[in-house]
């Protein structure tokens, strides 16, 4: 049997026995109608997939198969076009929701509940050969900015005392929310890349290729660092705006609002109108219920207790709309965000 993604990251990790309970009230109407079960549907971010991937497991274990769930991971821009079709119940994103897509929202007449459910630290990984320890946000610019593009071809390029040898740059594919959070964060524009890179959506081939290539710097999602850290080197960021000086990625840093601007938040989107069937709304509490330990075991970043109870809340009150305006914020605290008066 082909080893699922969740299992190919968390090999020997035990069953969390405690999580897996679920009020059978909250499922009172999801018995099965005409022999068809009841169907939640998910896609959206490749980032978040791990975590939701896991959700979906536990959940239908503890509902003994009477719930099922489906994930994809098609991307966080692909995925809000499946949502904004009806297609799907809950759109998982590595970003908040945009401008277009906002107003995609408004003519389809879908509303949502904008939920965060952990914290990604944003990886920049070189090969564990490549003496550097740390990168500045404008050295990073440098390299992946559109003017690089067949411009800046080796390390030199950046610091004249860096190796003279290829630069070779793994990073997320152009239909990727974190494709989108990166280049904002290091060029300022969504979006604004070269592209003579090696793109991929699939976060597992980003970890070969820069394992691979000595060479090689390229960004992945904290998750997918932890686990290969043997063969791959985090770099420290320098964000050039405060004197912290470089910061690693870790749990302490991003809750500490130090590791800036690569610490995101990462998103559930909700449509209204799933929200109240009643496996939706049990899956939804569920994964919110059991967000800190999902996290913790896909490693990535737990939300501070109060956070998962104002998240908890929103979702129980059906509260719609964005905390953000459609434009990318960085380094944000998530309380911060949860205190905004959602935008619809």
């Amino acid at each position: 049997m082909a080893m699922s993604r969740r299992h190919a990251l968390i090999i020997g990790l035990p069953i969390r026995s405690a999580m897996l309970v679920v009020p059978w009230l909250m499922l009172s109407g999801c018995g099965e109608s005409g022999g068809a079960k009841p169907t939640v549907k998910v896609d959206g971010s490749s980032s978040l997939f791990p975590v939701t991937e896991a959700a979906a497991e536990d959940f239908q274990n503890a509902t003994k198969g009477k719930v099922k769930v489906t994930v994809g991971e098609v991307g966080t821009g692909n995925g809000f076009k499946r949502f904004l079709r009806g297609e799907i119940d809950i759109c998982d994103a590595s970003r908040p929701i945009t401008k277009e897509e906002i107003e995609g929202a408004r003519q389809a007449g879908i509303e949502y509940i904008e939920l965060p459910i952990c914290f990604d630290a944003l990886t920049v990984a070189v090969h564990p050969s490549n003496p550097l320890d740390s990168i500045s946000i404008a050295d990073l610019k440098t390299m992946w900015e559109p003017a690089a593009q067949g411009k800046i071809t080796k390390w030199n390029q950046v610091h004249s005392e860096w190796p003279d040898a290829d630069l070779v740059l793994f990073g997320a594919g152009s239909g990727s929310g974190t494709f989108e959070y990166f280049t904002g964060a290091v060029t300022g524009t969504a979006k604004s890349s070269r592209g003579d890179y090696t793109g991929s959506e699939d976060d597992n081939v980003l970890v070969q290729g820069i394992a691979g290539n000595k060479n090689a710097l390229g960004y992945i999602p904290f998750a997918y660092y932890e686990p290969n850290k043997a063969k791959l080197k985090a770099l420290a960021i320098d964000w050039d705006k405060d004197d912290l000086g470089p910061v690693m990625p870790s749990l302490a840093n991003v809750l500490a609002g130090k590791y800036n601007p690569f610490s995101r938040p990462l998103f559930l989107y909700v449509n209204s109108k799933s929200a109240v069937k009643p496996e939706v709304k049990a899956f939804v509490e569920f994964y919110i219920r059991n967000g800190d330990t999902l996290s913790t075991e896909q490693k990535y970043l737990p939300l501070p207790p109060e956070a998962y109870q104002m998240v908890a809340d929103r979702f129980a009150k059906l509260e719609t709309g964005t905390g953000f305006n459609g434009e990318p914020e960085f380094g944000l605290q998530v309380e911060e965000i949860l205190k905004r008066p959602p935008q619809k």
